[in-house]
């Protein structure tokens, strides 16, 4: 049996392996066969490769805040320990539960998709018709295994998953290109003839469902710790991963306009997720449609293994300051890897699958779609909150970065992100393709709601009843020196300010010192 250790290995990933996790966790695949179709549907046309574009931009602009906190303060914890530092110790927690929430949520929904990406698949292959709890099963049986490896192992099966399904994408777009609908490429295809009549609500529509399609690339952050330069490459992880996604998803959506032809595309956008498969199998041989589906399936399953390894630094960045139980703090120590936290996200990812086929749930892609969503948007809010922490804590507590990453861009942010989480509250409905004041439509905002109740009722438990952990909050593991107050001091302990500590000036809790018993 190995044994344990209590920290993960340092010196292992670069940038580049950095931009393809979070690469990973957001995806892509999944968006264009979900969502580019239904928004192609509905009317979207040219504004949804400038939609990508414009989101595109905001979060580059989030970047610049994101990095910095990550220069200062590079954690497992990542968002966690950045909100810790910026809003204070409750909303640290609630920052970490929201992220917890929104990979779990993304992820249930992959698992069902899963079983609706492979069945296509199984039954040309095998004539097999598989419930997608036993594809499920299956992934859930990689994704165990692969949890617990070396970073740089599961990195490396990830940047073979993800770069596949990128190169894919990227091959798919180019046949759009070279044969476009009439022979031709015309500006329709990306010009808005008449700006002043574009529908406003369908133009908020598409900005919500663009941002959305872009969760997981935050989860970068979480590999900061295992990073070759670990105040470097988180930040310079994330651009990347930006950067992929808006050249994948724009560039895509756009060839998808010139293929079925900017004056049939909404009829066209009405295959749903076959479009994509249709468009290819116009264009290119029988093999290279199967290549696609098969290259779905391996979309997800690299989705899965991403967002598994986010939950469980998470946890383990919570269990090393006794947040949670201490022991989802240990890694193995021939690994370096978050052992027990990824065990335990196993387990409870299994139990859930469990559940679901105890209870006879036959959840299809709708049900998938609406976990998704409601993940994103968990992902989204958490954005938000990081913006205006990395705006509070660049500027109470200055250092070298100027006026645009200290202020301007963290005020820019956090505007820019909380008018798209506003407009993907108002346009939910259409996001998860359910109608107005359906029960599970309540039930995305209660979730996030009760994310944040959880977070602060977390530290005030904490507080009240261990004052020595809840001080630790966010400092990643540093150690937390208690010092005896005199025998008559008649104030409870207190709880030192947020601040970096050095290493040679731990934050200090003041806690009074029991008298000794009566002999």
């Amino acid at each position: 049996m190995e044994s344990v250790g209590n920290a993960l290995a340092p010196g292992r990933i670069g940038a580049a392996f950095v931009a393809v996790l979070g690469l990973a966790a957001a995806a892509p695949i999944v968006t264009a066969v979900t969502l580019l179709p239904s928004a192609l549907a509905g009317g979207a046309g040219p504004l949804l490769p400038l939609a990508f574009a414009a989101v595109a931009l905001v979060l580059l602009i989030f970047c610049t805040g994101f990095a910095a906190m990550a220069r200062r303060a590079p954690s497992a914890g990542a968002a966690y320990a950045y909100v810790a530092r910026g809003l204070g110790r409750p909303a640290g927690l609630a920052a970490a539960w929201l992220a917890v929430a929104g990979y779990q949520a993304i992820q249930f929904g992959l698992y069902v998709l899963a079983g609706v990406a492979a069945a296509p698949l199984l039954r040309s292959w095998f004539g097999l018709a598989a419930p997608w709890w036993a594809v499920a099963a299956a992934c859930w049986a990689v994704v165990a295994l692969c949890g617990t490896m070396r970073v740089e192992i599961a990195a490396g099966v990830l940047a073979l998953l993800a770069g596949a399904e990128a190169a894919v994408l990227a091959g798919l777009a180019a046949a759009n290109v070279v044969e476009p609908f009439g022979d031709r490429v015309t500006a329709a295809s990306i010009a808005i003839a008449d700006p002043a009549a574009v529908h406003r609500p369908m133009l908020g529509l598409m900005l919500a469902a663009a941002v959305l399609a872009f969760a997981g690339f935050e989860s970068a952050g979480t590999y900061a710790e295992e990073a070759l330069r670990p105040r470097r490459s988180t930040g310079a992880g994330a651009y990347g991963a930006v950067l992929l996604l808006v050249l994948l998803l724009g560039g895509l959506s756009w060839s998808m306009i010139v293929a079925a032809g900017p004056g049939r595309v909404t009829t066209a956008g009405a295959r749903g997720d076959e479009l994509l498969f249709d468009l290819a199998a116009e264009r290119l041989a029988p093999w290279a449609v199967t290549l696609t589906r098969a290259m779905l399936v391996a979309g997800v399953l690299a989705g899965l293994l991403a967002l598994h390894h986010a939950i469980a630094r998470y946890l383990y960045a919570m269990g090393r300051e006794r947040v949670l139980p201490g022991v989802l703090g240990h890694t193995g120590r021939r690994t370096g890897a978050p052992r027990a936290a990824s065990l335990t996200q196993s387990l409870i990812a299994g139990a859930a699958l469990a559940g679901a086929w105890a209870a006879g749930a036959d959840p299809g892609a709708g049900a998938g779609r609406w976990l998704i969503v409601s993940g994103a948007l968990c992902l989204l809010v958490l954005l938000v909150v990081v913006s205006l922490a990395a705006l509070l804590h660049l500027n109470r507590v200055p250092g070298q970065e100027g006026a645009w990453t200290r202020f301007f861009a963290p005020v820019l942010s956090t505007v820019s992100l909380a008018s798209l989480g506003y407009l993907a509250l108002l346009n939910l409905p259409g996001l998860v393709g359910m109608p107005d004041g359906h029960v599970l439509i309540w039930a995305v905002p209660g979730g996030l709601a009760g994310c944040l109740v959880l977070g602060l009722a977390h530290a005030a438990v904490l507080r009240a009843g261990n004052p020595v952990g809840y001080a630790g909050i966010g400092l990643g593991g540093v150690a937390v020196v208690v010092t005896p107050h005199p025998l008559d001091a008649p104030e409870p302990p207190r709880i030192p300010r947020q601040r970096t500590p050095g290493a040679h000036r731990p934050e200090r809790v003041e806690i009074s010192r029991r008298s000794p018993e009566p002999e």
